[in-house]
């Protein structure tokens, strides 16, 4: 017979949120981006951090040109960790995990010395500067990063190996990210992301840096919640190096294993903040993964991408958009899909359109997908 110890260790721990910090092409601060999302109007603005006159596209939402990443880091990390509360004996405590974009300076130097400046040197450089225990791992692997790092934390406390897991996540738009997406002719020539509309063009980049901080509800005194992590799925469908499965089956498991862990249906979610990235193969395989899990509630549950406004932060995607959703559950509002033309066949969805949309938000998912098939699912609910 299992004992009352055992099956209390087999239980998950609830996981929240309890301290956020964000920086975008709005402008530094949690309330610069509340202000933009409640806007409706997208961040884009010309480039002024590097010369696009040799690009088809001179446009991303864009901070100030000469915004230096770590330093952003080490200033929202500060900011997350008082709104959480933590003393300095709790930050000692706490693990940190990061996920942000290589810096293509060092992709340029000869091997010996890219091995010499390892990109998880940020992380142990964070970790150090805030006091927080040595680092964990370090997420590169594209737009999950982010979602597959805060879905790793959430396990580590869920499971009780932690009680607290802080996760920084950032990518500034720079002129080797900015060359390789031109080159692939991946960015919107109209200089507008019109995720899962007619017409679309393609992506826009974005400026994106954020921390935050997870901890086990209810393991130490004095805790606010912000919201709670109530699920997260991680899933590959190993389709094809740059294009997602036709029939979005690696995001459709995604959603299930993020549902099925939160102890959620369908017909529980009030809004999807979707990956929609405004490409025709993405838009329409996510949409696909969606009906594959939703059924006939998928054209009923309230879909918007917001990186139509904010851009896409590759690596730090995952975190702009989850705070967005943290957000989204806390005041109700849910964004705008921007940039829409009108109805595409292959993207039957409830999408927000023309302004935000009103509504009581007790359980939100925010969506990624990644080159080579992967993709994370975050479910947040109502604190």
């Amino acid at each position: 017979m299992t004992s009352t110890t055992e099956a209390a260790a087999r239980t998950p721990r609830p996981v929240v949120l309890t301290g956020m910090a964000v920086t975008t092409g709005y402008g530094h601060g949690v309330d610069a981006l509340r202000e933009g999302i409640r806007s409706g109007v997208p961040a884009f603005t010309p480039v002024t951090r590097f010369d696009t006159g040799r690009y088809r596209v001179g446009v991303a939402a864009q901070g100030p040109a000469d915004l230096d990443l770590d330093t952003e880091l080490k200033t929202l990390a500060e900011e997350a960790c008082k709104q959480a509360g933590l003393s300095p004996a709790d930050r000692a405590e706490t693990l940190l995990l990061a996920a942000r974009h290589a810096d293509p300076a060092v992709s340029r130097l000869p091997r010996a010395e890219q091995r010499e400046r390892p990109i998880g040197d940020t992380a142990r450089w964070l970790a150090q500067e805030c006091g927080f225990e040595a680092p964990g791992r370090t997420y590169i692997n594209a737009c999950v990063a982010a979602g597959a790092a805060v879905a790793e934390a959430a396990v580590l406390i869920a499971t009780g190996r932690r009680d607290r897991v802080a996760v920084a996540a950032g990518h500034l738009v720079d002129a080797e990210s900015f060359t390789t997406f031109d080159a692939g002719r991946a960015l919107a020539a109209d200089g507008r992301l019109r995720p899962f509309s007619a017409g679309r063009k393609g992506l826009l980049l974005g400026d994106g840096a954020g921390v935050v901080v997870l901890e086990a509800a209810g393991s130490r005194d004095g805790m606010r919640p912000l919201a709670r992590l109530s699920g997260w799925g991680m899933a590959g469908d190993a389709h094809h190096v740059c294009q997602p499965h036709p029939q979005g089956l690696g995001m459709a498991r995604s959603i299930e294993l993020a549902l099925r862990r939160a102890g959620l249906g369908p017909g529980d979610l009030d809004y999807v903040n979707a990956h929609g990235t405004g490409t025709p193969y993405n838009d329409s395989a996510e949409t696909a993964g969606m009906h594959r899990v939703f059924g006939e509630l998928a054209e009923r549950i309230p879909v918007s991408s917001t990186k139509s406004l904010t851009g896409h932060a590759l690596q730090a995607a995952g975190m702009v958009e989850l705070v967005i959703t943290v957000l989204t559950v806390g005041t109700g509002l849910l964004p705008v899909n921007s940039g829409y033309l009108g109805p595409d066949p292959d993207c039957r969805l409830d999408l927000v359109l023309d302004t935000t949309r009103e509504r009581e938000v007790r359980h939100a998912v925010s969506l990624n997908s990644a080159f080579g098939g992967a993709n994370t699912a975050l479910v947040v609910s109502a604190a």
